[in-house]
């Protein structure tokens, strides 16, 4: 929404330095996207791995999910061609590499001695933990790698009926999609205590029961089915999740929790910014609009500068948010944050050549204007107050 040129260099560049062998201390395979960069003397000297490290097992998907948002709002069908091979490259390696045994989910392990055990977002050692505080032994399957491949294989699905014209694979990812759709509602859904999504399946295909705030992540993915969205939502809005600034990265109903735990409790910006965006698909705009409010009130505290993560200490009791101690700030998904609030409380989608518009701004708000909105090769006025608002193409 805030111009597709950062994110047409972030795939380039991503795309240049896509894996391209095997290689067990930087957890590099073919077509692989990388996880880190780092450049410092025990990087340079090969005692670190970051020069680049590969172990991220959602950074693939999201790649190919970026490739098709950029192409969806520019019409860029030559830049898509360009990145054709490196989008062939990540599904095979989705489906040769990071499906470590076969069986339809993506798993990941590090085999590097300097490597990261969980290659999710929540990439701490304990991010991914059971409600009973246990750690999971690898490899883990994590619940949003599950979404991001199905809306990865969709979207791959949808460029190649267009600019990559291959029909016939479009065909089979969208088999395959259908297949992990199913599969996925059966093997991660627990009815146990509201039902509700597991966080992962571990390297002995035990159900890995903490409640998270990935499961904002699945709305977001499009692979929760309609009937259960109700029961997300209210997992992700109820108290133990909820604390006034956010959703809580782990439930305070969890062993582990604990309101200053990296991924244990705390309330990640970009994190919520998903699961608004999710909210906002499922047509919860009123939740969606909750979490956004709360972090706006959030950013006031910061300098209008969201940190990468704040305490998960309940607004009722404290009356301000909690700075995480060691928070970077500024920080890229913290920045990205607004933007995914604001798009989502537009309702904004490009739509056949078109920007469309189906807002729902809270009166707190009241009216939204965006001038000189870039997409497919021009530039557009976006308006909206309420329910109502309307979209217009600006003179260059």
């Amino acid at each position: 929404m805030a111009g597709p040129e950062l994110a047409k260099g972030a795939l380039l560049a991503l795309a240049r330095l896509q894996g391209d062998t095997c290689d067990d201390f930087t957890d590099e395979e073919p077509g692989k996207i990388l996880h880190e960069v780092r450049s410092g003397e025990l990087t340079r000297s090969g005692q670190k791995p970051y020069g680049p490290y590969y172990g991220s097992a959602d950074a693939t998907q999201l790649w190919l999910i970026l490739l098709s948002e950029y192409w969806r709002w520019t019409g860029d069908d030559e830049t898509v061609r360009h990145l054709a091979d490196n989008a062939i490259a990540a599904l095979r390696w989705i489906d040769e590499y990071g499906d470590r045994d076969g069986d339809g989910y993506v798993e990941y392990a590090t085999r590097s001695p300097e490597g990261l055990g969980n290659q999710c977002w929540r990439d701490s050692p304990d991010g991914i933990c059971f409600a009973d505080g246990r750690i999971p032994v690898l490899p883990l399957a994590t619940a949003d790698i599950q979404g991001y491949t199905y809306d990865a294989k969709l979207r791959l699905a949808e460029l190649l009926d267009g600019p990559l014209d291959n029909p016939s694979l479009a065909r089979r990812l969208r088999d395959e999609a259908g297949t992990l759709y199913e599969r996925f509602n059966q093997d991660y859904w627990i009815d146990e205590r509201g039902g509700y999504y597991a966080i992962a399946l571990d390297g002995d295909k035990n159900l890995v029961d903490a409640k998270t705030s990935s499961m904002g992540h699945l709305l977001w993915s499009g692979i929760v089915p309609p009937e259960r969205a109700g029961a997300v939502v209210r997992q992700l809005m109820s108290p133990d999740m909820f604390s006034g600034w956010g959703i809580r990265t782990l439930s305070r109903e969890e062993r582990l929790y604990n309101a200053l735990g990296y991924h244990l409790g705390t309330v990640w910006p970009h994190d919520n910014s998903i699961a608004v965006l999710g909210l906002a698909r499922y047509g919860y705009r009123a939740e969606a609009n909750r979490i956004s409010l709360a972090m706006f009130d959030a950013a006031e505290q910061f300098d209008h500068r969201l940190p990468e993560a704040l305490s998960g200490y309940d607004r009722e009791r404290l009356l301000f948010a909690v700075p995480y101690p060691t928070a970077c700030s500024p920080q890229a998904w913290a920045a990205g944050t607004p933007l995914a609030l604001v798009r989502a409380l537009l309702g904004l989608n490009p739509v056949g050549g078109q920007l469309m518009i189906d807002p729902d701004i809270p009166p707190e708000l009241g009216r939204i204007t965006a001038d000189r909105v870039r997409a497919f090769g021009q530039e557009w006025r976006i308006e909206a107050l309420g329910s109502s608002g309307n979209v217009r193409l600006q003179a260059s």
